[in-house]
């Protein structure tokens, strides 16, 4: 798969997951922001499970508390909607 290809899809998975755990509505609007969604980007890039993460978002389509487990992005997301 093309570098930008992959890009595509991942931010997609990204952001659908913000949503179903309703993180994009929690995020902390101050200046770490970017450089901690830059960080999120590049855990998402290496994760080797879209498949699974494609799956689970296509079964929670009415939302969730948590992210799967093997989501690299479980802990930000749970801090940012007071789950952790």
């Amino acid at each position: 798969m093309g570098l930008m290809k992959r890009l595509d899809e991942r931010a997609g998975l990204m952001g659908r997951m913000m949503r179903t755990v309703g993180a994009t509505d929690a995020m902390p609007q101050d200046i770490t922001l970017e450089a901690t969604l830059r960080s999120a980007i590049h855990r998402c890039m290496g994760c080797d499970r879209p498949r699974d993460c494609a799956g689970w978002l296509d079964a929670h389509e009415d939302g969730a508390e948590r992210t799967p487990g093997y989501c690299r992005n479980g802990e930000l997301f749970a801090r940012w909607t007071g789950q952790d």
